[in-house]
């Protein structure tokens, strides 16, 4: 017997959506294992000057539990760390959880059909797995020699260290993405100097953001109704934007290149400097990489203390970064906003193995085969193993709407495992074979595929150069989907049998 029916890896909105379902669904033993000292992953570590959500809050919460009272239109890291505290103590959740119980490696018994979850504090094990551990895993560590050198201060943006005061000193940012693009304007106001070094431009458009007036949390408090209706509208806009956009190019092309254009011709002249401002314009279509939203990022640049450097950086020194064409530039502090590796990286694995049924791992696959799944949720050799997010897994315009389809196609699986008194579920290979080939064919007409991408440098493309990023579908198939796959599709065991076949 297994220590637990169902263990959840990571207690961040992915865990805790997912502990939610269960518990709706009536499936009480659950233990949630997270790594650190507190729940809330993303918005737990990132808690970086200038942190707040990139899309509009309001659709940035389940459909289940709306909050009436956001501040704003886009809401800080803090006030999303306290609605998923909320979420949890509202839900029951936190007597599940287990902090400080990072997952070192997961292991496959086919004896008696249940995994092994190794943990600082010893071993735990459960029938069934979700991974919940995010689109972005792990910090990525910058590809610069010599950062250990550096006798400066070293911040990094999932990590940021609130006793080191900037103000007045000499600092360097490496990297213009999203997180850099809310960090940049910061800590320009109050730094001495401030050196930004690019390897990628990043579209960055205007920034829709104000107050949420009383008038407007009191109606969402008393009529929910309307609330949601305008959680809904907003999320159809983003998916039609961040998803619909990218999966129909040939029909969307005109709306892309119309916002290219705006921004190229409209948005961008705020930055004085003509050939700061070709600089920080990006030479690749909307969509090839996530955008971002600012209204101060591309004005930071017209101030006097800060300097944006697209040299290569040939190395950090002792005390300050040089860059290829030899100009060594001295800082006190050395920032560092250089991306996450994500689920698909196999390194992730080799950090904390997954190891499954007749010597499957994880990390070996993803690093020699090209990543597939099946709907996203689970993957052949993986028995009893789900993931809230796995390859061609992004579903929707916002995280929420992922969780909570994800949730209900794994609750269909363990539901129809205890009506047949299986021990051991797992997709079948021909099945993930047909939703991996369906996906990367849709995939294969997209903006990725056919637009021009080459130079965006992004994180949708994998090591083979595939775009396992993305679920090519509208949200509401991606629901329906859910509710209706063929449980067929999977191949349902009991250890009682497998024995007796050995």
């Amino acid at each position: 017997m297994a220590d637990h029916e169902v263990a959840i890896i990571g207690a961040g909105l992915g865990g805790i959506g997912a502990a939610i379902a269960l518990k709706r669904a009536g499936i009480e033993d659950i233990v949630l294992l997270e790594r650190a000292s507190d729940i809330g992953g993303t918005w737990r570590d990132n808690t970086y000057p200038g942190i707040a959500v990139d899309i509009p809050a309001q659709a940035y919460q389940f459909s289940f539990e709306l909050k009436p009272d956001w501040s704003r239109v886009f809401a800080t890291g803090a006030e999303v760390k306290g609605y998923i505290d909320h979420c949890t103590d509202r839900y029951d959740v936190r007597r599940h959880i287990r902090l400080n119980a990072e997952v070192l490696t997961r292991e496959w018994d086919e004896d008696g059909h249940f995994w092994r979850l190794k943990t600082p504090g010893g071993e735990t094990t459960a029938r069934f797995v979700i991974s919940a551990v995010g689109a972005f895993v792990n910090p990525k560590e910058p590809e610069i020699e010599g950062v250990e050198e550096f006798e400066g201060t070293v911040l990094r943006s999932a990590a940021w260290d609130h006793s080191v005061s900037i103000e007045g000193k000499r600092a360097a940012i490496v990297g213009t993405g999203a997180s850099a693009v809310q960090i940049i304007p910061e800590i320009a106001r109050v730094s001495g100097r401030l050196d930004v070094y690019q390897r990628t431009p990043i579209w960055v458009f205007p920034k829709l953001d104000y107050p949420t007036s009383r008038a407007v949390k009191w109606l969402f408090a008393r009529r929910p109704t309307i609330q949601d209706a305008v959680r809904r509208s907003l999320t159809r806009l983003l998916e039609a934007g961040l998803v619909q956009g990218v999966i129909h190019y040939e029909s969307s092309a005109p709306i892309i290149h119309g916002a290219g254009w705006f921004a190229r011709n409209l948005w961008y002249r705020q930055v004085r400097d003509p050939d700061v401002r070709r600089r920080l314009t990006p030479d690749y279509d909307v969509g090839c990489k996530r955008p971002s939203v600012s209204n101060g990022y591309l004005r930071t640049f017209n101030r006097p203390n800060v300097e944006l450097i697209s040299e290569k950086i040939e190395r950090v020194t002792r005390n300050g970064i040089r860059t290829a064409d030899g100009l060594e530039r001295e800082i006190d502090v050395l920032v560092l906003a250089t991306g996450f590796r994500l689920a698909t990286d196999p390194e992730n694995y080799r950090r904390n193995p997954v190891r499954g049924r007749d010597g499957f791992d994880l990390a070996s696959f993803y690093a020699g085969h090209r990543a597939r799944s099946y709907e996203s949720v689970s993957m052949p050799g993986l028995p009893n193993h789900f993931m809230i997010f796995g390859p061609y897994g992004w579903t929707g315009g916002t995280w929420h709407t992922l969780v909570e389809t994800a949730s209900h196609h794994i609750i269909r699986v363990i539901t129809e495992a205890r009506r047949r008194q299986a021990t051991a579920v797992e997709v079948r290979e021909e099945a993930a074979e047909r939703w991996t080939r369906f996906a990367q064919e849709r995939l294969g007409r997209s903006l990725w595929s056919v637009g021009s991408c080459a130079t965006a440098n992004s994180y949708y493309f994998d090591h083979h150069g595939d775009t396992p990023f993305l679920r090519p579908t509208s949200s509401r198939q991606a629901w329906r989907a859910a509710k209706t796959f063929p449980l067929e599709d999977y191949e349902f065991r009991t250890a009682t049998a497998a024995r007796l076949a050995a």
